[in-house]
């Protein structure tokens, strides 16, 4: 079959074409859409994040600081998740596990492998650490990054189109996705034609809800504390386990089930929990987007209120300096009733 719209009759769809090409060569340099997806993914929810953070009163682009170390370390995260989860992949006899000038090591990040869960917990780690560097809240940092972290997870899934990959059962579906017969996730068997279930396509579409959602009951309920980011987790993790359910690639089973339906469901049952204890534990809103003790350090930074009402900058004017023989401005209290 080749890869382009056919069509029953006019402007009625009938397939999606995997693209032709996964990367282009400039030169020695070979650029991987699959790459691309995921860099604009993170621009775009850097970007998003900033805006939400200096709203609450942060000091702008303060996210850089906080990505310098959330965003290698959920990379690295999210490339071990997957690798632990596909050993058969990576390990064994014949398979190249350490040579990254060949294809198929653990390192080849570029021919596509990362998992959503393993970013979460990497890029969390590098997230706590540069809030404790910034002086940022964590769970204020975590709200204001929810909506973009699904905006990205919404354009990183276009590098799986790229990849020929993650694709979902057969399906005669007008939007079913064309698949090469040499693809080695093509299920044996299968006449050459077979079309799929785009579930790269499906992701997108949920994630891509998913933003407005946040976006919209954020305001609505002015969720803080991680109240937003735990409505993240239940939200996309309730999806991955409806994807994942008719996703045919291979992966490790546990107990019947997908190994990344066990981490969807535990990506629920953790948004649960923080949205439980949360709800508990802050009642009120947050005093500010900084910690206590801690402030912006942009010159023109307005006073960001603190937990505590001893946190405070004196901003009154500093008091005149009297020489000796001056005449004094002001006279001494007429009582101890009106000292303090």
């Amino acid at each position: 079959m080749s890869l382009a719209l056919h069509t029953a009759f006019s402007g009625v769809l009938t397939s999606i074409p995997s693209p032709p090409v996964s990367y282009i060569d400039l030169g020695p340099l070979r650029i991987h859409f699959y790459a691309l997806c995921i860099i604009a993914g993170i621009i775009a929810a850097t970007l998003l994040t900033n805006h939400r953070l200096t709203k609450r009163g942060a000091e702008p682009w303060v996210v850089i600081d906080i990505a310098i170390l959330a965003v290698p370390l959920a990379i690295i995260g999210a490339r071990i998740f997957h690798v632990l989860t596909h050993p058969n992949f990576y390990f064994g006899e014949g398979k190249n596990t350490w040579n990254p000038f060949e294809p198929g090591s653990v390192w080849a990040i570029w021919e596509g492998g990362i998992a959503i869960f393993g970013a979460l917990l990497g890029g969390a780690v590098g997230a706590y650490l540069g809030c404790r560097w910034t002086g940022i809240r964590f769970w204020t940092f975590a709200d204001a990054l929810a909506p973009g972290l699904l905006l990205a997870q919404a354009m990183g899934r276009f590098g799986n189109w790229f990849n020929h990959e993650l694709f979902g059962l057969p399906t005669d579906l007008p939007w079913g996705l064309e698949i090469e017969p040499d693809n080695v996730a093509f299920p044996p068997g299968l006449a050459e034609g077979t079309l799929f279930h785009p579930t790269f396509l499906y992701e997108v579409i949920w994630n891509g809800l998913g933003v407005l959602f946040l976006l919209w009951i954020g305001r609505r309920l002015q969720l803080q504390w991680g109240k937003l980011f735990a409505v993240y987790l239940i939200w996309y993790s309730a999806g991955r386990v409806l994807w994942e359910s008719i996703r045919i690639d291979p992966s490790e089973i546990i107990l019947g089930l997908r190994s990344n339906v066990w981490a969807s469901i535990l990506g629920v049952v953790v948004g649960i929990v923080i949205l439980f204890v949360q709800t508990r534990r802050h009642t009120g809103t947050e005093a500010g987007p900084y910690a206590p003790g801690r402030a912006r350090k942009d010159v023109d930074a307005d006073v960001v209120s603190q937990d505590s009402i001893d946190d405070f900058v004196d901003v009154s004017e500093p008091p005149v300096e009297v020489t000796a023989g001056a005449t004094a401005t002001s006279t001494a209290p007429a009582s101890e009733d009106s000292s303090r």
